[in-house]
C-alpha cells in the first residue's frame, strides 16, 4: 500500500498540481505568522511553545484520521495516505519553476528567466547573469527535490501520514521563522531550525547517496565527504555537494546579488554551470526518484510476503 500510495500521489501532482499559493498552504501560512506575532518574545522557549501549537493539531488529527479509517478498509487508508501525500509533497511546483527559467534563458530571454526565480526564491535576482542563474536555479532545483520529494517520501515510509505531515509542517516553519533579521527572530525561530535538522540528518544522507548512485558515483561522495561540512548548513551542504559531485559541475562559489556580494563556499570540482546543464540535473532528479520508488516497492514486497 505504501508504494500504491506514493505513485498515485506523484502521479496525481503531475497531472493537477497544487498551486503555490493553494489555500491550505495559505492558511498555514497564517497561522505561523499569527503564532510568531503572539509568541515571539525574543526567547527559545516561545519558539517551541510557537512551533508545539502549529504542528501537534495537525499531528493529531492525522493520526486519528488514520486509526479512524484503520477498520474501514484499504480503500479508505489508500485514499487518505494518497490525500496527505498529494497536500505535502511539491514535486510538480518547482519542477514547473525550473522548466520555466530553462525555457526562458534557452530562449535567451534573461528578464523573464530573472524574474521567474525572483519569484522563486522570493527575493530579487535582477544582478545575476545567465550562468548564475542557472547555477541557482540548479541548487534550488536539488534542495527542493529534497526538502519537497525525497524527505517526504523517507518520512512516509517512516511513520505514515503522520511523518510525511510532520516533516512538511517542519520545514515551512523552519523556512518562515529562520527568515527574521535580529536576535529576537533568530532566538525564536532556532527551535523550529533544530528539529529540521534532527528530522534532515536521515534523508538528506540518502538523498545525497541517490544523486550518486545515479550520477557520477566516485565525484560526489568525493565532494560529500570533503565539502559539505564548509556550508553552513550541514544537511543542506550534504545534498548540494553530492549533486555538484554526480552532475559534474561547480555550485556555491561567491554571487554579485541585490549590490553586494554575497560569499559562499564553493562546491563540486566540475565544470562552470551553464544553461546546458539544466536539462542534466532535472534527469538526475527524475533518476533519483526512480531509484526511490523502486526500493520502496521492494520494501513493500518484503513486508507483504514476510
Amino acid at each position: 500500500m505504501t508504494f500504491l500510495s506514493l505513485l498515485v500521489a506523484l502521479l496525481l501532482e503531475q497531472v493537477r498540481p497544487l498551486r503555490p499559493g493553494n489555500l491550505i498552504h495559505r492558511w498555514f501560512d497564517r497561522l505561523a505568522l499569527g503564532l510568531e506575532s503572539r509568541f515571539n518574545g525574543g526567547q527559545y522557549h516561545h519558539g517551541a511553545i510557537a512551533w508545539a501549537l502549529a504542528v501537534a493539531p495537525l499531528l493529531a488529527v492525522t493520526v486519528a484520521v488514520s486509526a479512524w479509517l484503520h477498520p474501514a478498509g484499504m480503500v479508505a487508508v489508500l485514499a487518505w495516505n494518497i490525500a496527505v501525500l498529494y497536500l505535502t509533497l511539491g514535486f510538480r511546483q518547482f519542477g514547473l519553476a525550473f522548466s520555466d527559467i530553462q525555457l526562458a534563458l534557452q530562449a535567451g530571454e534573461l528578464p523573464a528567466a530573472r524574474s521567474r526565480l525572483g519569484i522563486w526564491l522570493g527575493e530579487s535576482a535582477a544582478d545575476l547573469d545567465a550562468g548564475a542563474i542557472a547555477r541557482v536555479a540548479i541548487e534550488q532545483g536539488l534542495m527542493a527535490s529534497h526538502r519537497c520529494v525525497f524527505g517526504i517520501l523517507f518520512w512516509f515510509v517512516a511513520l505514515g501520514p503522520a511523518g510525511a505531515m510532520l516533516y512538511r509542517a517542519s520545514t515551512l516553519l523552519a523556512d518562515r521563522w529562520g527568515a527574521g533579521n535580529g536576535p529576537e527572530s533568530a532566538a525564536f525561530g532556532r527551535f523550529a531550525g533544530r528539529v529540521l535538522t534532527w528530522l534532515e540528518w536521515a534523508p538528506a544522507r540518502l538523498t545525497a547517496a541517490s544523486f550518486a548512485i545515479v550520477g557520477d558515483f566516485e565525484e560526489a561522495v568525493n565532494c560529500w565527504r570533503t565539502q559539505a561540512a564548509v556550508w553552513p548548513d550541514r544537511s543542506q551542504g550534504i545534498v548540494l555537494a553530492s549533486g555538484a559531485g554526480a552532475l559534474g559541475v561547480r555550485l556555491g562559489d561567491p554571487l554579485h546579488w541585490n549590490g553586494g556580494l554575497r560569499i559562499r563556499p564553493g562546491l563540486g570540482t566540475g565544470d562552470a554551470v551553464e544553461v546546458d546543464h539544466m536539462p542534466g540535473a532535472a534527469g538526475l532528479i527524475w533518476r533519483s526518484l526512480v531509484l526511490w520508488l523502486f526500493l520502496v516497492l521492494v520494501v513493500s514486497l518484503a513486508r507483504a510476503l514476510g
